[in-house]
């Protein structure tokens, strides 16, 4: 996909529940920007895609998963901003959501791409002017070639 101008959260959402909206179980997205890009957002965009409610979406700096079930898939949301080396990944038990019944969405994924497993669809949100955000995917595999294809339609 290209890079699409963003002009506002809301059209960040949209978009972003759109591909959501295409995700099936194991999908895994992979999320990379600076902070404060919008990758949060992205993925409370991508919970409404997936039929859950996203104003309880929040980022798991802390906590490092969340866990949101009762749409029509559940969605594991996975930051990895605070982890330092790879061993930490294993403590995680990553390895149980990555590729599971559910969507993975992982910010900072950029920082262990390996643990996104084989086939993984890149986001990638950029600053642009002012206010805008450029959002382009990278598929990782065949499954998330089909996603991306489909989600840039």
């Amino acid at each position: 996909m290209r890079g699409v101008k963003i002009a506002t959260a809301d059209a960040m959402l949209r978009a972003a529940r759109r591909l959501g909206a295409l995700c099936e179980p194991g999908d895994v997205i992979g999320l990379v920007g600076e902070l404060g890009a919008g990758k949060t957002v992205f993925v409370k965009g991508l919970a409404a895609g997936l039929g859950i409610e996203p104003l309880h979406v929040a980022s798991p700096t802390f906590t490092l998963i969340n866990e949101y079930l009762g749409g029509r898939l559940g969605l594991h949301h996975v930051d990895l901003y605070r982890l330092e080396r790879a061993e930490e990944l294993i403590e995680l038990g990553l390895e149980e959501i990555v590729g599971g019944e559910g969507v993975c969405a992982i910010e900072w994924v950029d920082r262990f791409p390996g643990v996104a497993g084989a086939d993984w669809l890149e986001v990638r949100i950029d600053f642009g002017p002012k206010t805008d955000r450029i959002v382009s995917a990278r598929p990782h595999g065949p499954r998330a070639q089909t996603l991306s294809q489909k989600w840039d339609k």
